[in-house]
C-alpha cells in the first residue's frame, strides 16, 4: 500500500511538471518570433479633425488658416522594449512621407521586429545629415519618392522637411493671402529633429499580433506651439507670406517636439 501510494504521489507531481511546462510553452506567453507594427499619423489642428481647403482653423494669435497642404518626412525609426532595450529599425528603409492628401501615406508600417513589449517610439523630422552626406547616390528609392512629393528644394539646397501651406487672414491682413511654411537645410542650421513618445500602453508586437499606434500630428503646432509665430509678421505682400529660412526657422523646428502624442495603441 505504502509503495502504491509513492507511485501515486510520484505520478501526481509529474503532472504538475508537464502542466507547468505546457503553460509556459503556450505560444500566447511566448515572446519569440518576428512581427510588425503600424504608426498611424493622424492630422489634426489643435482639437478637430484637420480638413484641407475648406476648414478655417484659428491660432492662439488670432490669424484664421485654410489649409491646403501638409507633409512631413519621419525617418529613423527606433522602438524601445519595457526593458530598455532597443530595436533600430533598418536605416536605409526608415525614410517616409505622411501627406494628408494621401491616406495610404499616413500608415507607416513596420516589418521583420524582434517580438516583444515595446513602450517607446523615437522618430527624426526630416532627413539626416549623415544620410544626406552620403550624397544623391546615396539615397535608394527615397530620394525620387521626395523629388515626386514635392519634398525637396533640389539636390544642392537639400529636402523639405516639413511642408506646410494654404492661405490666411489676420487682424492685419484682411484678404485671403497664400502662405508657404517649409524646414530644412538653411545655412549652417540643417533643423533635423526627433521626437520620442511614450506609448500609453504596451505594443505587444508577435507573430500574430501587429499593434497599430495611433498618433495624432497638431499641425498647429508648427507655428502655434511653444514659440508663437504669425504669418502676417512674415507678410510679403504679393508673394505672400514665406518661411523657409530666419529666425523663425529654428523656433519652428523647436515646435516640431510637441506636435506629436500618441493617442492609443490597438493590439489586434
Amino acid at each position: 500500500m505504502k509503495f502504491q501510494l509513492k507511485n501515486i504521489i510520484a505520478l501526481m507531481a509529474l503532472v504538475l511538471v508537464f502542466s507547468s511546462c505546457s503553460k509556459d510553452e503556450d505560444p500566447i506567453n511566448v515572446i519569440a518570433g518576428e512581427g510588425g507594427i503600424g504608426l498611424e499619423f493622424d492630422n489634426v489642428f489643435g482639437s478637430a479633425n484637420l480638413i484641407l481647403n475648406t476648414q478655417t482653423n484659428t491660432t492662439s494669435q488670432g490669424e484664421n488658416l485654410k489649409i491646403s497642404d501638409v507633409k512631413y518626412i519621419v525617418s529613423n525609426i527606433v522602438l524601445t522594449k519595457e526593458d530598455g532595450s532597443t530595436y533600430i529599425y533598418p536605416k536605409m528603409k526608415s525614410y517616409f512621407i505622411v501627406d494628408e492628401s494621401n491616406e495610404a501615406s499616413q500608415t507607416i508600417e513596420l516589418t521583420n521586429i524582434p517580438a516583444g513589449n515595446y513602450t517607446k517610439v523615437k522618430f527624426g523630422i526630416g532627413v539626416d545629415q549623415t544620410q544626406f552626406s552620403l550624397g544623391a547616390a546615396g539615397q535608394g528609392d527615397f530620394l525620387t519618392q521626395a523629388q515626386d512629393a514635392g519634398m525637396m528644394w533640389s539636390w544642392s539646397a537639400g529636402y523639405k522637411f516639413v511642408l506646410f501651406e494654404g492661405i490666411f487672414t489676420s487682424p492685419t491682413v484682411t484678404t485671403d493671402t497664400s502662405f508657404m511654411v517649409h524646414t530644412g537645410q538653411t545655412g549652417t542650421a540643417y533643423n533635423y529633429t526627433e521626437v520620442t513618445l511614450n506609448l500609453p500602453e504596451s505594443a505587444t508586437i508577435r507573430t500574430t499580433i501587429t499593434p497599430d499606434v495611433h498618433i495624432f500630428a497638431d499641425v498647429a503646432k508648427i507655428i502655434d506651439g511653444t514659440n508663437k509665430i504669425k504669418l502676417s509678421d512674415n507678410n510679403m505682400g504679393g508673394m505672400g507670406a514665406m518661411i523657409m529660412g530666419g529666425a523663425n526657422l529654428p523656433l519652428i523646428t523647436s515646435n516640431l517636439s510637441d506636435m506629436f502624442i500618441v493617442n492609443h495603441v490597438h493590439n489586434d
